[in-house]
């Protein structure tokens, strides 16, 4: 995984034995907001800003579905890192589609080192880079989608709300249950590296899981008829997690589909228009079963499951 130690790149897997082996995500450090107002310093405009994702990541799935409900492809541009993720972190391609087109970097450390040369931490994705003042906006993909939510429904006219004013509470306290639980969950169980904090993180896992298979009992979405942000901050983990987290990761207990009421749910998002392009199965299962040597040394990535998503 690697990470940035003032400025300087670390080639270091994740370490969990000062945490008694547990996994503990490390905060984004950049939380700057494009705003609707044209005095701000990053003022909502076409084609100042560059969305830096990995479709593997479901952190940077949410801001690539974003991208597509709130029709901003053309407003703000996007570029793809390549699935594997080495001893150099998130790499660019040096030609093709996943090629730098901004910076013409290699590796996606230059991104942050660029905008902060002293920069000490982990190099992550979804980024949101400001063309114009050669600087990252924001790496927290919460505030990103918020961001995609709102402030460019001027230019676009896209005035679909998914964070509605009079649901935010619920919204905020919900999604803090699924991002413990279930979103940062699956991670917590798959780079835990003793025995009791795996088996303590997939109970809680599979708990919550529970728990929102009852909400999902008699009503479409999260909050009833209306689709929220919450759908789609849950949505890029179940979608994964037959394919990646239920073998990858140990979270076997069930697979998503031994739940009847998520997995109707989950297949009903991916049918929403624009959703099944933002997933790409390749990106992955080349990300997580070939990027994780400690926990795939070989590195064979497994042929299955098949699943029901496509048809």
């Amino acid at each position: 995984m690697g990470y940035l130690l003032k400025g300087k790149w670390e080639d270091k897997w994740n370490v969990t034995h000062h945490n008694k082996g547990a996994f503990v995500r490390e905060k984004a450090k950049f939380h700057n907001w494009i705003s609707v107002d044209k005095k701000s310093v990053f003022p909502a405009e076409v084609g100042r800003y560059h969305l830096y994702v990995s479709p593997a990541c479901p952190w940077s799935h949410r801001a690539i579905i974003f991208l597509t409900i709130k029709n901003l492809q053309n407003i703000i541009s996007m570029s793809l890192v390549e699935p594997h993720m080495l001893e150099n972190g998130w790499e660019f391609a040096s030609a093709g589609n996943t090629a730098d087109p901004i910076n013409g970097f290699q590796y996606l450390h230059q991104v942050y080192t660029t905008a902060d040369p002293e920069y000490s931490g982990r190099v992550t994705v979804p980024v949101l880079w400001d063309k114009k003042n050669q600087t990252i906006v924001n790496n927290e993909s919460s505030e990103i989608i918020r961001m995609f939510n709102s402030e460019f429904n001027h230019i676009t006219g896209e005035r679909n709300n998914f964070y509605p004013e009079g649901l935010r509470d619920r919204i905020d306290s919900l999604n803090t249950f699924i991002y413990e639980y279930i979103n940062n969950g699956v991670y917590r169980a798959g780079f835990a590296t003793t025995q009791d904090v795996y088996e303590n993180a997939v109970v809680s896992l599979f708990e919550a899981l529970d728990a929102i298979e009852a909400r999902l009992s008699g009503q479409k979405y999260l909050f009833g008829d209306r689709l929220t942000e919450a759908d789609w901050r849950l949505f890029p983990t179940l979608i994964r997690f037959d394919v990646v987290y239920y073998s990858h990761f140990k979270t076997n207990l069930y697979r998503l589909s031994d739940y009847p009421n998520l997995f109707r749910y989950t297949y009903d998002l991916f049918q929403f228009p624009g959703i099944r392009d933002t997933t790409d199965w390749f990106h992955i299962k080349q990300h997580y079963f070939y990027s994780h040597h400690t926990i795939n040394p070989t590195r064979i990535v497994p042929l299955g499951p098949i699943h029901n998503f496509d048809t």
